[in-house]
């Protein structure tokens, strides 16, 4: 059996959120840093367990821990590493600003962990600080080739923004040119709380994807499991190219991924209005045919598409919240 909805897309790849709390203040994030608005706690380490149980058994394949920011989860290893063993998952992803990538390289080797995202939304140390707040670009790159050098699998995702990055095409080609990682170019997208911020720096990413393909980028055939994005590759690169458009037409038609929120709340999209609570069904082991038969039962609530076009972003006030 495998999750599906009413428009025949099937979901094999889930996103769960581990923790809102970040330690970065991106501006088209948490600007103010992070602000705690709930009282309940999240998903300890049991309970994330049986979620992604429940999941495997209905067909997901590949699973991301993100956040926030994951990595100030103690418990995130060994997260890992039960994932990891549950029969049907076949790939372990995380999602993290990078800020303690360096030292959690082993720990998450001995735990399973297959993939790593790293978010880098300059290559420029001024506008890295401005747009994070935190003037750790060298050391983040270096972790970045610390992991390449140990073979970790990587991405590194970088947000397109007017005025901030944009000018930055050839800075990030030619960094690109020897390591082989996937560079992933995100196109920003509104929420509730960066509206403003949305109108000032919104930059369409297929003014660069155009730029790519008449310098030779090819454009590659999707994996069943792989996230949104439409991936390239050039023969004089090592690292291949990735763009995330919400904004284009036909993106939700691919749409595989579900999302889980820090608390245990079901997020048919990225931009739904509500979550559907879960977390009274991940109390104890013998929850699960009742669990799998909710998760089923809530996927004929999800729509075709997602409200962005409509200039709507549905209840998500931030990426944070959600795990982006």
């Amino acid at each position: 059996m495998i999750l599906h909805d009413n428009w025949g897309r099937q979901f094999r790849y889930l996103r769960l959120s581990l923790t809102d709390v970040c330690n970065m203040r991106c501006d088209y994030c948490l600007p103010d840093g992070y602000q705690r608005t709930h009282d309940d706690s999240f998903l300890d380490t049991a309970e994330a367990v049986r979620l992604v149980a429940a999941f495997a058994r209905l067909g997901t394949r590949k699973l991301r821990l993100t956040g926030g920011e994951p990595t100030l989860r103690r418990d995130l290893p060994e997260i890992i590493r039960r994932g990891k063993q549950l029969p049907g998952i076949e790939t372990v992803a995380v999602t993290t600003n990078g800020l303690k990538l360096g030292r959690h390289l082993e720990s998450w080797r001995e735990a399973g962990l297959d993939q790593i995202n790293v978010s880098v939304d300059s290559l420029t140390p001024g506008n890295f600080a401005l747009i994070t707040g935190h003037d750790r670009l060298q050391q983040i790159l270096q972790d970045i080739d610390q992991a390449l050098a140990d073979n970790w699998r990587l991405k590194v995702n970088a947000v397109l923004i007017r005025g901030q990055n944009d000018r930055e095409l050839p800075a990030f080609l030619h960094w690109l040119r020897e390591r082989p990682l996937t560079l992933r170019f995100i196109e920003l997208m509104r929420t509730n709380d960066n509206a403003d911020y949305y109108q000032r720096h919104h930059l369409r990413g297929e003014t660069w994807l155009r730029q790519l393909v008449q310098q030779g980028w090819e454009e590659l055939e999707r994996k069943e499991d792989a996230g949104p994005a439409r991936e390239f590759r050039h023969p004089d690169y090592a690292g291949r190219i990735g763009f995330i458009l919400p904004y284009a037409s036909h993106f939700c038609a691919s749409c595989n991924r579900l999302r889980v929120s820090a608390r245990g709340d079901l997020h048919l999209c990225l931009f739904t209005e509500q979550g559907y609570s879960l977390r009274d069904l991940l109390q104890h082991d013998d929850q699960q045919d009742e669990l799998c038969a909710r998760l089923q039962r809530l996927l004929e609530n999800k729509g075709e598409h997602h409200p962005l076009l409509a200039e709507q972003s549905g209840g998500n006030r931030h990426f944070a919240a959600i795990g982006g």
